[in-house]
């Protein structure tokens, strides 16, 4: 597959599970070769806590999919997430003596945005540029062959923990893949899940995982703020299994089947099987008491992501409003709730495809980070290394001839 030009292979590692998507470029373009999932145990809140268990995961995963389209997985695209992390705006400015720009300048221009003091405990996985000031104008989306004197850039510099980030390495180097590099997971789902007009007119993306909420700003096209919530689908299983008194299997299976995120939606008179722990028959609940408990801990975690986004400062900016994705993301009332706790319009963020064909098959919000990382390795698989990012340049002339450069460069 590493000589495969055509396959590329997202890799999502959550809290509750791996997953595992082949692409394949054909004729209507991007189609899905193959699916791999695997129960994950080795993460918690994004963080590996368990080497073998994580290897173990990714394996099982990988063997899936490798089933399915029939060949040998090598290289994988994947995702990061975690409170570890931590996103910062930066400025940089260099002179270009009155002369046209080129990519060199562009380049320097970036370092020198870069240059920024961080903790010798934490390493830089991605830059992302925001936009270019040539002289007096600002706005610039690409300044190669432009004319001036000054050249500024703003970024959004994110870091995590260097630990967190080699032990993600290393879980794939041991279960016998090749990174081909490490993608903000609320990028990848916003690459999947957001819409070019959005992403435009300003939208906020709170995309739920198991362990983690993470949390993407947009406005004018490109990100301005991240942030990561220690709280996720997992804290809703188990306030389930502690108030119905189930396991948490069970408890993960009410949740799907029968959870809303608003007890007055549901019928006073339905009720829900619920199995006892210790070997005790089932019981027969209100499916209301099950609205109680999930509504709580939902409007908590939007409650926090709210206070995220008046933290960003560009709350009046958020036109298109919130975008939830994310597994919990389909849970009834979800959409409800969020305009309720925002007070902006919210839509549940299915994958925005238009592609080739066996997308349907993971046309869900739980795939949304796996669907992502895929696109992009799609988009970036000519570039067998380069900065990770989203923006309404990356994808023009600008970004090849700056990688081309760098690559003549180094």
């Amino acid at each position: 597959m590493a000589r495969n030009e055509g396959v590329v292979v997202g890799l999502d590692l959550g809290t509750t599970k791996t997953c595992v998507l082949v692409g394949e470029r054909g004729e209507s373009g991007l189609e899905i070769a193959g699916v791999g999932t695997a129960p994950s145990s080795g993460l918690r809140k994004g963080v590996v806590v368990n080497l073998d268990s994580t290897v173990d995961s990714i394996r099982q995963a990988v063997a899936e999919a490798e089933k399915m389209c029939g060949q040998k997985i090598r290289v994988v695209q994947t995702g990061i997430a975690g409170n570890h992390l931590q996103g910062i705006n930066s400025h940089g400015i260099i002179g270009v003596k009155d002369r046209e720009v080129s990519a060199r300048d562009v380049a320097q221009v970036l370092d020198a945005a870069r240059a920024v003091a961080i903790p010798l405990d934490r390493e830089v996985i991605d830059t992302i540029p925001q936009q270019f000031f040539l002289d007096d104008q600002e706005g610039v989306v690409d300044p190669i062959g432009m004319s001036g004197v000054r050249l500024e850039v703003d970024v959004h510099i994110v870091t995590a923990a260097a630990a967190s980030l080699s032990n993600i390495y290393r879980c794939c180097n041991r279960a016998g893949l090749e990174v081909r590099g490490v993608l903000l997971q609320q990028l990848a789902s916003s690459r999947a899940v957001l819409t070019a007009e959005e992403r435009e007119l300003g939208v906020m993306l709170v995309d739920i995982g198991g362990g983690t909420t993470d949390i993407a700003v947009f406005i004018n096209g490109v990100i301005c703020y991240t942030a990561s919530l220690p709280l996720g689908g997992n804290h809703v299983t188990n306030d389930i299994a502690i108030g119905l008194r189930t396991p948490l299997e069970a408890a993960e299976k009410i949740k799907r089947h029968y959870g809303c995120t608003a007890s007055r939606m549901v019928d006073q008179e339905e009720s829900i099987e619920v199995p006892s722990v210790g070997g005790r028959p089932p019981r027969r609940l209100s499916r209301h008491i099950l609205g109680e408990i999930i509504e709580p801990r939902l409007e908590e975690i939007f409650e926090l992501a709210n206070r995220e986004l008046h933290k960003s400062g560009v709350y009046d900016q958020i036109v298109s409003g919130i975008v939830v994705t994310g597994g919990t993301a389909l849970l009834a009332g979800t959409a409800e709730l969020a305009e309720k706790v925002f007070a902006l319009q919210a839509r549940v963020g299915f994958p925005v495809l238009h592609q080739g064909r066996g997308f349907e098959a993971v046309n869900n919000p739980m795939y949304a980070t796996a669907i992502g990382l895929l696109l992009y390795a799609a988009e970036n698989s000519a570039a067998t290394r380069r900065e990770p990012g989203i923006g309404r340049y990356e994808m023009g002339g600008f970004c090849k001839r700056t990688l081309a450069w760098l690559k003549d460069f180094f």
